[in-house]
């Protein structure tokens, strides 16, 4: 065949060629809707119109569900919320910090996640979102960036001292080995503790919305029967974690003995004595209140001792 005939069938074949986004929109939706995490990701890098519908949280919800559902509850969303909001006060939405985040996640993403999937040129087609879009969210989840709340059963992998408990705990996962880091919150002046290798089936959402550091509220004690199976909340002792406030003065450098205090919460009174002077009232200051802007005026420079 001649180049000149070559050419022709070329081009008829390209004009010919059909595309995927030429299918009817409810035979492209099925086909989407059927795709792992992984495919919907890939896909979103083919082209614009295919990255809006592959980001749609009508696809990612499903898979949140599925994956996360049992151990993400509101008090994880609201973190997460938190943590947008943070991000988008620090600016963290530049294209220099974009790049660095790119080449950082195709580091710790799995392989059939990383590398031209993520980072496919100077388009940028498919960024790495952190939006509030769920694709963002299931992103931050899996790759363990984002430390969510949740509760362990049996703290320290069955330790006898922890049977038949349930700690809170702010967990990241491992995706190399499907299971969880956890962090403790320490008791009194104790540092963190951290337990590696949490599996699944001893997690769960916090089934109240009740802090840890408040007690709380029984509202079923009129409604208890013989025979009925109750959680308790408990405590290591009576001035942890809800009963203690540590007041910080951020002023002070940390080791200094006018950076923090100890007050009980239900029963203060003045306190303190000769040699630091006496802690009395406490009054908070709302975040909408004009004297937090007067205080921050006046804030040193430099750290006190």
């Amino acid at each position: 065949m001649s180049p000149a005939s070559e050419a022709d069938n070329a081009e008829e074949s390209k004009e010919g060629a059909s595309s995927l986004l030429d299918l009817p929109e409810l035979a492209l939706e099925c086909i989407l809707e059927k795709l792992p995490p992984d495919g919907l990701l890939s896909m979103s890098g083919v082209c614009t119109a295919l990255r809006d519908r592959c980001r749609s949280d009508y696809f990612w919800d499903k898979h949140m569900k599925q994956k996360w559902g049992r151990v993400i509850g509101p008090s994880a969303y609201k973190v997460w919320q938190l943590c947008l909001a943070s991000r988008r006060d620090n600016g963290d939405s530049n294209q220099g910090k974009q790049k660095g985040l790119l080449r950082l996640f195709s580091l710790v993403w799995p392989c059939s996640w990383a590398g031209e999937k993520i980072n496919i040129g100077q388009d940028q087609t498919c960024s790495l979102p952190h939006d509030s879009s769920v694709m963002s969210w299931y992103i931050a989840l899996e790759t363990g960036r984002f430390w969510f709340p949740a509760q362990v059963y049996n703290r320290e992998n069955g330790h006898a001292g922890f049977m038949l408990s349930c700690y809170d705990a702010e967990l990241s996962y491992d995706f190399r080995t499907d299971a969880f880091r956890a962090r403790y919150p320490p008791h009194g002046r104790r540092a963190i503790a951290l337990e590696t290798g949490v599996t699944w089936e001893r997690l769960r959402s916090p089934p109240v919305d009740t802090s840890p550091h408040d007690l709380h509220l029984s509202d079923c004690l009129k409604d208890l029967c013989p025979g009925d199976h109750v959680e308790i909340q408990w405590r290591r002792n009576k001035e942890f974690p809800y009963d203690a406030v540590v007041l910080e003065f951020n002023q002070y450098s940390a080791g200094s003995r006018w950076s923090r205090t100890t007050i009980d919460r239900r029963n203060h009174r003045e306190e303190g004595n000769e040699a630091d002077g006496f802690y009395g009232g406490i009054r908070k200051l709302r975040t909408d209140d004009d004297e937090i802007s007067v205080w921050k005026r006046l804030w040193p420079t430099e750290l006190l001792e």
